[in-house]
């Protein structure tokens, strides 16, 4: 039972928490030349556009130069697909190195003003009710319990969150990065029940209908089109009738007026290649046939749309 100490404890620390972040965040931006807005954005309202990342110098280097900058170049060949070899955000390495794991996390608090974590705790919500309610049957699974998929997982943030409140939960997450997934691995290493594979969302190596719940936090935006509707193909795949969809990722065009101006830079200030298509994609259509849309929460710049997987409940 919480009381009010324990949610004035939250409270201090959470803001304890956003002043260090925000703080570092003013400083990047006092630090880094400001990124012009084109013509058709200036003017239109913007809750504040002067957001960067750790690695400063480096960041810059690779905004205002060439397109040779912002890819990997020394990448294994072969072993990647091509549209993962992009550095997303301007970040040395992309995501395929040691040093890129141990700085990402902090370098998106920066970024969001210590937001970032409180965004991506949202999920819990429907999370909560998908545990809860009538679409975990007891016979869930080989009869061993509700599973739960992390679809590019990367450090494992979401997923501690996940088994600090359901310890029992079987957690299994996947992710493209090998030093990403060595970082998650250290994270939850104090629970039992979870595991951690590396592949691509658009080729899964697991079993139809193999899990319960799968959730998907901040991938859509990062992948193109065509790749993107291979994705939703394998989570349809892997994910029992009758399972729940909890998918977070960036606003998009329209959900919130006043930031679309913001959203359409966010790209351009932040090496997003495949942002902008994202921003206009219909997720209730790139979801079907398949899911039927649940609830949609709000999250400052993202949203959670939680999905039923169609079928009857086995």
């Amino acid at each position: 039972m919480t009381t009010a100490f324990d949610k004035l404890a939250f409270e201090t620390a959470q803001a304890a928490r956003i002043g260090w972040f925000f703080g570092q965040k003013l400083l990047a931006a006092r630090l880094a030349k400001p990124v012009p807005a084109p013509p058709e954005l200036r003017g239109r309202p913007m809750p504040d556009r002067r957001r960067l990342v750790a690695d400063l110098s480096a960041v810059e280097q690779r905004r205002y130069g060439g397109r040779e900058e912002r890819v990997l170049a020394d990448a294994p060949p072969g072993r990647y697909p091509p549209y993962y070899l992009q550095k997303f955000h301007f970040q040395t390495d992309g995501y395929l190195s040691d040093a890129s794991a141990a700085r990402y996390d902090h370098q998106v608090e920066v970024l969001f003003g210590g937001g970032a974590a409180a965004m991506r705790r949202q999920a819990l919500v429907p999370l909560k009710r998908a545990l809860a309610g009538n679409s975990v049957p007891r016979n869930s699974v080989v009869g061993r319990g509700a599973r739960l998929l992390d679809v590019a997982c990367g450090t494992g943030r979401f997923l501690r969150e996940v088994k600090a409140n359901y310890p029992r939960l079987h957690v299994t997450g996947l992710d493209l990065s090998p030093y990403y997934l060595s970082v998650a691995r250290r994270e939850l290493a104090p629970w039992s029940r979870a595991r951690f594979v590396e592949g691509m969302a658009e080729a899964m190596p697991f079993a139809d209908a193999e899990f319960d719940v799968v959730t998907c936090i901040y991938l859509f935006h990062e992948l193109p089109p065509r790749i993107r509707r291979a994705a939703v193909a394998e989570i349809r795949r892997v994910l029992r009738p009758g399972g729940t969809l909890i998918f977070v990722d960036s606003l998009q065009t329209g959900d919130e007026p006043d930031y679309d101006g913001t959203l359409e830079l966010f790209p351009i200030a932040f090496h997003e290649p495949y942002y902008e298509s994202y921003l206009r994609a219909d997720l209730d259509l790139l979801w079907s046939p398949g899911f039927t849309p649940g609830e949609r929460i709000p999250a400052y710049f993202s949203k959670v749309v939680s999905y039923r997987r169609d079928g009857d409940i086995s």
